[in-house]
């Protein structure tokens, strides 16, 4: 339906709309939101929307709305009127927050000490319940206690400064001693650090990611466990290159029974503890999308460490992957498992496999040549 012939009637039963984007969102993350969203479309038996407008609600029973970033209860989007339609996961593909810093990686460690700073809303009690599913780290809120932190961090090792709002790896900072731990910390916005929080964590060497997530649309629940890749992108810098994903139709306890890899089953399980803590510490918080970084490595002393790195609830990099899941469970009831997977590659060389479903592929103002694209590569369990 174009939003010609919508302005023409008076009601449609319902929608779906790749709305809110980014502020000033690159080409290739527009195109990736609007293909997700159509796609989700399909699977709910809804139309897909395109150019939506919050002026354009009056014209629909109601909206399944497909945002770019995590949303906060009663808060305005970029702007945008107030979107009082989301009421619960039904509702989006994503998540709903009651305050900003929920959707950062700074709720994934406690404080330097229980009087040190933090915004309101914040839960002592997270920490405490996740201490052993995370590596050692600390969030700050001012620089003051963020050198503290760093220091005490470094008599075990190297660390790693950590904007709470990067993402795929960008904008972090290795740190092996107190010099180097100034440096980082002056090239900070002191701004971001008082606002949003810093994390600081320990860093590992020869580290596997993990992604574990579960997905609920159309009345379809699908858990899913794999890992990530990187790939060097127009500037040289290792990025988000892709998931491999194992899902399993129906809840974590589905999952938990396919023929997983310890690492694998270590990774879920160190999900549960974050995710079960985030929904009893933070009333307010729910979500139809939810995914975890688990990273899996050696620490400076040469012993195994693995902790949830971060929470995303909104769509990611692995969504492709997981709508595709979800039409393989709808398609086939019969179906209790499946794999798929998302890839990025940069650069104009490096053109999709045959047999993969193109999400984006050309020039992007902000990444350069940018080429996305997925598929299911095994139906069942192998």
């Amino acid at each position: 339906m174009t939003d010609t012939s919508l302005s023409r009637r008076k009601s449609v039963a319902r929608v779906t709309a790749a709305f809110p984007y980014r502020d000033n969102a690159p080409l290739h993350e527009v195109v990736s939101q609007q293909c997700l969203a159509r796609r989700l479309a399909r699977l709910l038996g809804t139309e897909f929307l395109a150019n939506y407008e919050p002026a354009m609600r009056a014209t629909v029973d109601a909206v399944y709305y497909v945002p770019s970033r995590t949303l906060v209860t009663g808060g305005r989007q970029a702007g945008e009127t107030q979107l009082t339609d989301i009421h619960t996961d039904d509702d989006l593909f994503g998540g709903v927050v009651p305050y900003s810093f929920v959707a950062t990686k700074a709720i994934t460690h406690g404080l330097l000490e229980p009087t040190a700073a933090a915004p309101e809303g914040w839960s002592r009690d997270f920490h405490r319940k996740v201490e052993r599913a995370v590596l050692r780290g600390y969030t700050v809120f001012s620089m003051e206690d963020a050198r503290r932190a760093g220091a005490l961090l470094l008599r075990e090792g190297p660390i790693r400064i950590k904007p709470v709002r990067a993402s795929g790896g960008r904008g972090q900072t290795l740190v092996d001693d107190l010099p180097d731990l100034e440096a980082g910390l002056e090239a900070l916005n002191r701004v971001d650090l008082t606002e949003c929080g810093l994390v600081l964590e320990e860093h590992l060497e020869d580290v596997k990611t993990f992604s574990v997530g579960r997905v609920n649309v159309a009345n379809l629940i699908a858990t899913y466990v794999g890992t990530q890749s990187l790939t060097p992108d127009n500037a040289g810098q290792l990025v988000y290159g892709g998931s491999e994903l194992f899902f399993a139709r129906g809840d974590f306890e589905a999952l938990l029974q396919l023929n997983l890899q310890e690492d694998e089953r270590r990774a879920v399980q160190l999900a549960l503890i974050y995710d079960r803590a985030a929904m009893a510490c933070y009333p307010g918080l729910y979500a139809s999308r939810r995914n975890y970084d688990i990273a899996q490595g050696r620490d400076s002393k040469g012993r195994t460490r693995a902790g949830v790195l971060e929470q995303s609830w909104r769509a990611g990099g692995a969504s492709m992957a997981e709508a595709c899941a979800l039409e393989a469970f709808q398609s086939a009831r019969e179906l209790k498992s499946v794999r798929a997977f998302t890839c990025e590659r940069y650069g104009a060389h490096q053109p999709p496999p045959p047999d993969t479903q193109l999400i984006f592929r050309g020039e992007d103002t902000e990444t350069g040549f940018i080429t996305k694209y997925g598929g299911i590569s095994f139906y069942g369990d192998s």
